[in-house]
């Protein structure tokens, strides 16, 4: 999944501003230039969908970049495109191999079982509570 970012240029008094118009309240900023802006964008990006997916939200489709250019808002911005894993979108589930000590699955078990999930709901759980 790519998504568009608008990009104000920064100086060397103020950071770089960058909007993701596709996701409301999706914005970061950068200090270092061009490349700084992108990466941020890029995390602010995934911990918004991470968001939306936790609260049960639609995640907005990317819109067309020449769409978004047409946009009077964003006139003298730079455009950049980022791209998203589609993985972290995926509900899909995946079976793993894990290796813990016995003592530590022990107790493992033994916290799932009292919050009344099972060993891989329980670990999911606790990744997502992370």
């Amino acid at each position: 999944m790519k998504y568009p970012i608008a990009i104000e240029p920064g100086s060397q008094k103020d950071a770089w501003g960058v909007i993701v118009p596709d996701l409301p309240g999706c914005f970061s900023a950068a200090d270092r230039g061009m490349d700084e802006a992108i990466d941020n964008a890029k995390e602010a990006i995934e911990l918004w969908i991470e968001v939306a997916l936790d609260e049960n939200q639609q995640i907005p489709k990317p819109s067309s970049l020449r769409e978004l250019q047409k946009r009077k808002e964003f006139k003298g911005w730079t455009w950049a495109i980022v791209e998203i894993d589609p993985a972290l979108l995926s509900d899909d589930i995946e079976r793993i191999n894990i290796t813990l000590p016995k003592r530590v699955l022990a107790r493992l078990d033994a916290k799932a079982k009292k919050a009344g999930e099972n060993r891989s709901a329980f670990i999911a759980h606790l990744a997502l509570m992370a």
